[in-house]
């Protein structure tokens, strides 16, 4: 359902952070754990340019919504939840004085698949047995 792709400068990031920022993004979604993948891409301190300028504390954040569709949600409810992901990243970026930026993209749900097959509708009984029957168990 959800890709974070958090690009960031080499060292910017200890495996603790990565790991506290992929605990705290898994925990925004009322979905299976197993749904929400996170990815750290470390680029070298010279790769990243804000406003034509080097900026080795810069992180880029690229989120992938599938079968989320905020396009029927009011402004209200998405700046909220533009807030709550803000306030997951928060801790950690301003810990280690990093400037962060996300953008999200939605894909339909008829463009997924996880290892060739086509995931049961959200919190339907399909779903609920194919939990139970430990498909989760790849991830």
């Amino acid at each position: 359902m959800p890709l974070w792709t958090i690009y960031h400068p080499v060292g910017a990031l200890e495996p603790e952070h990565k790991q506290a920022l992929a605990k705290s993004i898994t925990k925004l979604y009322d979905f299976p754990a197993f749904y929400v993948g996170v990815v750290f891409i470390e680029k070298e301190p010279d790769s990243f340019f804000r406003g034509g300028a080097p900026a080795d504390n810069f992180v880029r954040i690229s989120v992938d919504h599938i079968n989320l569709n905020w396009q029927t949600r009011t402004p209200e409810e998405i700046s909220g939840r533009m807030k709550d992901f803000d306030e997951a990243l928060a801790p950690t970026m301003r810990e280690r004085a990093l400037l962060w930026e996300f953008h999200i993209d939605e894909t339909p749900r008829a463009y997924w698949s996880i290892e060739g097959f086509r995931p049961p509708p959200t919190g339907s009984e399909a779903e609920k047995r194919w939990l139970r029957e430990n498909r989760a168990s790849a991830y």
